[in-house]
């Protein structure tokens, strides 16, 4: 096994390595040099798409088709787009692995999975007018150049709102850079221009002329942290900066008279230039490597190095990391290093190895880290076998280790060596890896169709993959030919008892590729019926959408589908599907009620609810302000129930008809005694209002001002009982105060209420002595109430002559002790003469 070391190039004080990823990656009739090649951040998949500025070999009539040719890492072709939108003028991918593609006329189409599906928008801005010219783009969002110089930025794929930046000079842009907006001063997108022979910087408020009059700058690149900037100059030397422009920090002259066709960052280290065939690596202070190839080669950026591509090699060029260096390196004394040493020893079985243990061990721990965090950084699994074993060699040595690092490595470089197998073809790194999480890998994984993959690395790391299963279904029912049925069964089956899946998903997958039939057996399978609802509205099935509504008990749901039906269907036929469902038309009625009561009348009427609707036409007459138009409800309310066979009809209409009697008849009196008022001089009495009162409520009205006769027609036409009456009468004589009728009323014999009454509500108004009279008359009560009511009136002595009359002693008793003066004379008399008696 070759040493690690094998790889480096020492740039500078730094080492540099180029590991080989893949071989055989394209063929080699593909002319990679006459293709424009971008790659997806965190060494996902590669488009690549023909440049037509360039000659191409004819290989027959079909060969000209053109096409957006999405890959793996490892040449694996994963989709085919084919492409007849016009002139692409920028191609790159979001940090999420979208496909972001703009054509010339500010077209831009968001390819979400790498499944073909897309969601379109356009720039506007005149783009269409202008055309555009180029794009940069960045993890969230990307700028256009327009042909008239003016910038546009889209700030977030999720919502793109394209935004106009300031606008710069209108001279021609030699070339152009961006810095992204986590990492730009004034937290938004800026553009590093290059004009005539200086540099622009422009945001969204300002264009400012940098004075850079070093130019005209050929390629401009900024790191992936905008720390630094470099700029390839017209004399073919490369200069890097500081961020805030303050410092040049190298300049190195490649000594090529050609223009380098790119230049990127490796990392945020060195700089790249790339001819056709040859590639420069630029350090710190001017130290430069050179690399050599057989064919084109393309450069890659990613977050940590750059990704080198040709037709025959993919290779990943970065900065050693630290922690290898340390291990690795010729001649290095570094704990790690003995202690690799040391477990390479151990498994010779050489004394030596606890020599080299016991050397190291005050700074053990601190190699037992550095070795699992080189394996962590290595791509060769043999090395990573052996830094991992020296790891575990030292933590066995030490008194107190905890192993969750050793641990996590180990889970972690397992999910790297899978996924970096060449058929899958995801080469990703170590810091990578941690940047992008293992959600999102599995991600990628499942965009890619390695759902085997994807399910074993979920659960392994213990993670949901409730994802991936509803990708695998959806991808099911949009490919498969078998018949819908089966696929919806073997849907349910495979899916069964797994936790998280939405078949609303799956079902919307199925309906946008017209299979009807199976989007609706599949959301059968819907537990929610707040996801089953609205796709069934979309597919205008609009009854089952109900059902299932009401089925969910959810009444804002159900009131969110009847609110659908309304709008779509004539009133009629909105009425016969409710009609069926009790729930639906008690929503309905329940809501028209307040909100249109025009249409529960209808609703009403065509179901023949007769008395429901008479019901509807009493509200609406009780509520109406003019006495006309009540009396015109009422009326149609009675006309509405004459053709009932409903057994409470015929006394509803009787009663409709009284109030319509009734309403007459205060109407009438109102006017009587209206114009009795005016006739009688310099009376300002108003008359009390008696139209909407109840029948009782217009006798004792009546009776209180005095219309004795008038009430007795309201008693005579409506048939009060004589018991109802006296009871209005007697409280209307109390209300008005007039004693002396209720004192004549104490001469009658016999009261169809008793005297009781009498005696309560005149004592509560407050004249005991007329309430004393009714005393005598309540022979039905017994002797103590009737002795309570004479102490209520304050008549102590007529109280006692109740209880002598009724010779009860105890109770003349209990009245001595409270009497007092002459009424205590009289009692005394009262209680001797029942002793004597005896």
């Amino acid at each position: 096994m070759s040493k690690p070391t094998a790889n480096w190039e020492k740039v500078g004080d730094k080492f540099y390595r180029k590991v080989q990823l893949y071989t055989g990656v394209f063929d080699a009739d593909l002319e990679l040099e006459n293709y424009k090649v971008v790659g997806a951040p965190y060494s996902g998949a590669v488009a690549i798409y023909r440049d037509d500025a360039k000659l191409h070999t004819y290989r027959g009539p079909g060969a000209g088709r053109a096409s957006i040719d999405v890959y793996s890492c490892a040449g694996k072709l994963i989709r085919s787009i084919n492409w007849d939108k016009g002139a692409i003028k920028g191609l790159g991918w979001a940090e999420d692995e979208k496909l972001l593609v703009v054509t010339e006329d500010g077209t831009v189409r968001c390819y979400g999975d790498l499944q073909g599906d897309f969601a379109p928008f356009t720039l506007g801005h005149d783009a269409d007018q202008h055309g555009v010219v180029a794009c940069r783009f960045y993890n969230t969002g990307f700028v256009a150049l327009l042909a008239n110089n003016h910038l546009v930025s889209v700030a977030s794929y999720a919502e793109p709102r394209p935004k106009l930046l300031a606008i710069p000079p209108a001279d021609p842009v030699v070339a152009w850079h961006i810095v992204p907006p986590a990492y730009s001063l004034s937290r938004s997108v800026e553009v590093v221009l290059a004009i005539g022979r200086t540099l622009w910087v422009v945001d969204a408020s300002e264009a400012e002329d940098r004075h850079f009059d070093a130019g005209p700058f050929r390629h401009i690149s900024v790191s992936p942290r905008a720390e630094f900037l470099a700029f390839y100059t017209d004399d073919a030397k490369v200069w890097v900066v500081s961020g805030d422009w303050s410092e040049k920090l190298s300049e190195y002259d490649t000594r090529v008279r050609t223009v380098p066709k790119d230049m990127q960052w490796c990392g945020s280290n060195a700089v790249a230039l790339a001819w056709e065939d040859e590639v420069h690596v630029v350090g710190p202070n001017s130290a430069a490597t050179k690399f050599y190839y057989d064919t084109c080669v393309h450069l890659l950026p990613d977050v940590d190095g750059i990704r080198l591509l040709t037709n025959d090699v993919c290779e990943f060029l970065q900065k050693v990391p630290d922690e290898t260096v340390a291990v690795f390196r010729l001649g290095s004394d570094s704990p790690a290093a003995n202690l690799l040493e040391a477990a390479s020893l151990l498994e010779q079985k050489s004394p030596r190895a606890d020599d080299l243990i016991q050397l190291i061990r005050p700074r053990l721990a601190e190699a037992v880290d550095a070795c699992i965090r080189a394996a962590a950084h290595e791509y060769n699994i043999h090395w990573q076998k052996a830094l991992l074993k020296a790891a575990s060699y030292g933590k066995s040595v030490l008194d107190l280790c905890s192993s969750d690092d050793f641990v996590d490595t180990c889970d972690t470089l397992r999910v790297l060596n899978a996924v970096r197998f060449y058929e899958i073809g995801l080469p990703v790194s170590y810091d990578q890896y941690r940047r992008m999480t293992p959600e999102k890998l599995i991600e990628r994984l499942t965009n890619r169709n390695e759902y085997l993959l994807a399910l074993r690395v979920a659960d392994y790391l213990h993670l949901p993959a409730s994802h991936i299963h509803g990708h695998w279904a959806q991808q099911k029912v949009r490919v498969s030919t078998d018949p819908e049925d089966d696929i919806c069964r073997l849907i349910v089956k495979k899916l069964a008892g797994k936790p998280g899946v939405s078949f609303e998903d799956i079902a919307r997958a199925a309906y946008d590729e017209g299979r009807i039939h199976l989007a609706t057996s599949l959301l059968d399978h819907e537990p929610r019926a707040g996801k089953q609802v609205p796709l069934l509205l979309s597919m205008k099935e609009d009854t089952i959408a109900l059902d299932k509504a009401i089925e969910s008990g959810d009444t804002d749901l159900v009131f969110h589908v009847l609110l659908h039906l309304r709008k779509k269907l004539p009133l009629a036929s909105f009425f016969r599907v409710i009609n069926t469902r009790p729930v639906a038309t008690a929503l309905v009625e329940s809501s028209a009620r307040d909100q249109d009561t025009d249409m529960l009348k209808d609703l009403y009427y065509q179901d023949d609810r007769r008395l429901d609707g008479s019901a509807l036409l009493l509200s609406s007459a009780l509520s109406q302000p003019a006495l006309p138009a009540a009396l015109d409800k009422l009326k149609l309310a009675s006309k509405y129930l004459a053709d009932s066979r409903d057994p409470p009809a015929a006394f509803l209409r009787s009663a409709l008809d009284d109030a319509q009697k009734l309403l007459h008849m205060q109407t009438q009196f109102e006017r009587d005694l209206q114009q009795s008022t005016r006739d009688i001089p310099n009376r300002d009495t108003t008359p009390t209002s008696l139209v909407g009162l109840s029948a009782a409520d217009t006798v004792f009205t009546l009776i209180k001002e005095g219309h004795t006769k008038r009430a007795q027609k309201v008693v005579a036409e409506f048939k009060i009982a004589e018991k109802s009456y006296t009871w209005i009468r007697l409280r209307a004589l109390v209300a008005s105060r007039r004693f002396i009728d209720v004192e004549d009323w104490a001469k009658a014999k016999k009261s169809p209420i008793g005297w009781a009454p009498f005696f309560n509500e005149v004592l509560a108004a407050g004249n005991s002595r007329v309430a004393s009279l009714f005393i005598p008359k309540c022979t039905h009560l017994s002797v103590a109430e009737r002795v309570d009511m004479w102490l209520k009136c304050g008549l102590l002595v007529k109280a006692g002559e109740e209880a002598h009359k009724a010779r009860d002693t105890e109770l003349l008793l209990s009245l001595r002790d409270r009497a007092s003066g002459s009424a205590a004379v009289e009692i005394e008399r009262l209680i001797g003469g029942l002793t004597k008696g005896r």
